[in-house]
C-alpha cells in the first residue's frame, strides 16, 4: 500500500501554508517578505525583520517570532550575538489574522516597548492541522511565496 499523504505531502503544505501567512503578516506589518524566513524543522518556525527601534534600546533591533508551540512573540537582538531577548507574546491564537499581529506591534510601539515578564503561551496544536489553519490566512499572490528565504 501507498498512503495518499506523504511526508513530502505535508512538507509541501505546511511550506505553502507558512510562506503565505508570512507574507500577509509581513505585508501587515509594514515590510516585505524579503525580511522573512522559514524553519520547517520541529517546530516550524519563523523570523520577520521588523523596522521598528523601542525608545530604551535605540541601537537594537526587532522581530517578529512565530513557532507552532508558542505563536507570535516580539523580540529584541542583543548585542553580544546571543538568542534574542523575547519581550512579548501575543498569546491566545497560534495563527491569528494578519491586522491582530500589526495590532499587536502597534501597541508594543505606542508603549515604547513591552512591560512584565513574557511568558510563552502554549498554544500547540496537531502538526497535521497546522498547513489547513495557515492557508486560511494566504491571499492569492502569496500562494507560495518563494522569495522567503528557507533558514538551514
Amino acid at each position: 500500500m501507498i498512503p495518499l499523504l506523504t511526508g513530502i505531502d505535508r512538507d509541501h503544505g505546511l511550506r505553502s501554508g507558512l510562506t503565505g501567512y508570512l507574507a500577509a503578516v509581513s505585508a501587515a506589518v509594514g515590510v516585505g517578505a524579503e525580511s522573512c524566513t522559514v524553519d520547517l524543522d520541529d517546530p516550524a518556525s519563523a523570523y520577520v525583520a521588523l523596522d521598528l527601534r523601542l525608545p530604551g534600546h535605540p541601537g537594537r533591533d526587532t522581530a517578529l517570532l512565530w513557532d507552532e508551540r508558542h505563536g507570535w512573540a516580539l523580540a529584541m537582538e542583543t548585542h553580544s550575538g546571543e538568542d534574542l531577548l523575547v519581550l512579548a507574546y501575543l498569546g491566545d491564537e497560534l495563527v491569528p489574522a494578519p491586522a491582530r499581529v500589526r495590532g499587536f506591534v502597534a501597541a508594543i510601539r505606542a508603549a515604547g516597548g513591552a512591560s512584565g515578564e513574557a511568558v510563552p503561551p502554549d498554544l500547540g496544536a496537531d502538526r497535521g492541522d497546522l498547513p489547513a489553519r495557515l492557508l486560511r490566512h494566504r491571499r492569492g499572490a502569496w500562494t507560495t511565496a518563494p522569495f522567503l528565504a528557507e533558514a538551514g
